[in-house]
């Protein structure tokens, strides 16, 4: 009788500290990877001969790299060719993060650098980009996680890793310019140049989920006009997104205080690609700021 093993499927996590890899191990534990985080350098090859002769084989593993593994990492290139010698299927990722979001996260958790514990956060951040280089260099998936929070980058690995909804997630922002423009933007739309609502004394105290005031928005010759223009580029440039494989596309719409025009613009974005099938997300940063609204911002949309 013969028997029949399936593919060994090995999944490499590495990237800086703080750029999500527990979330990205927590997401291959939910696909049914049998997970293991920080496992010395000497053992690893040897674990991985383990998974393939237990009864029944382990098929699924993930292995997290870390940059104090030097070792590992040294042999790594060559591990690599081994394991796919073997039949093993194996995916390196790498998660990247720009220093500016790892330093705010760091000081938002108040945490020390593993490379740097007596001194400060951008040394440690540096010096581990210097040792991971050799992971960058190999990954067959590098994500950048600077705009993502947990639940996107979980998204992300698991379209990576099963093929479902190969689809770039798209991210719409509203925001106001007057408290500063959002990080980390792929496109970025100016609605300054449409009518302000805030002038018009029955729409001010409303925001642009407010029915009145998207009317007002985007029933205007040129706000129709500048809004069927965005849905056409979007829709163009997001099929080339999906042939890249990019995870994610943030698309920022602001106006002077983010509550009238660019929240008008960016609900009916959001709610175009949904009835396009596509996934999105939708963000109000500043609709809140100019003080309590007197309506129901949560009716036809999000609020901060």
């Amino acid at each position: 009788m013969s028997e029949t093993r399936e593919r060994q499927s090995i999944v490499f996590v590495s990237g800086l500290s703080g750029s999500g890899k527990t979330t990205a191990m927590a997401a291959l534990e939910d696909l049914g990877f049998y997970c293991v985080d920080n496992l010395p350098a000497a053992l690893a090859v040897q674990f991985l001969d383990l998974c393939r002769k237990t009864t029944p084989p382990i098929a699924k593993i993930a292995l997290a790299l870390d940059a104090r593994e030097e070792s590992f990492l040294a042999t790594l290139p060559e591990t690599i060719q081994e394991l796919r010698a073997r039949g093993a299927e194996v995916e390196v990722y790498f998660l990247d993060c720009s220093s500016d979001v790892l330093e705010k996260r760091y000081r938002e958790t108040r945490r020390v650098h593993p490379l740097s514990p007596g001194g400060s956060v951008a040394d440690g951040i540096e010096r581990e980009r210097e040792a991971l280089a050799i992971v960058s260099s190999l990954a067959n998936h590098v994500l950048d996680t600077s705009a993502m929070n947990v639940h996107q980058l979980k998204e992300a690995i698991v379209r990576s890793i099963t093929g479902a909804e190969k689809q770039t997630l798209v991210n719409v922002v509203s925001f106001g310019f007057r408290y500063g423009t959002p990080t980390n933007l792929e496109l970025l739309f100016d609605m300054r140049c449409l009518p302000n609502p805030y002038f018009e004394e029955h729409l001010r105290a409303g925001s642009g989920l407010d029915h009145d005031v998207a009317a007002y928005v985007l029933e205007s010759e040129l706000g129709g006009d500048l809004y069927g223009r965005i849905c056409e580029l979007v829709r163009f440039l997001l099929p080339l997104y999906d042939k890249e494989g990019k995870a994610y596309l943030t698309i920022g719409i602001g106006c002077t205080g983010g509550r009238h025009r660019s929240v008008a613009v960016a609900t009916a974005l959001e709610r175009a690609l949904r009835e396009q099938g596509r996934q999105a997300n939708l963000e109000h940063r500043d609709i809140a700021r100019a003080g309590p609204l007197t309506r129901d911002v949560t009716a036809g949309g999000s609020s901060t």
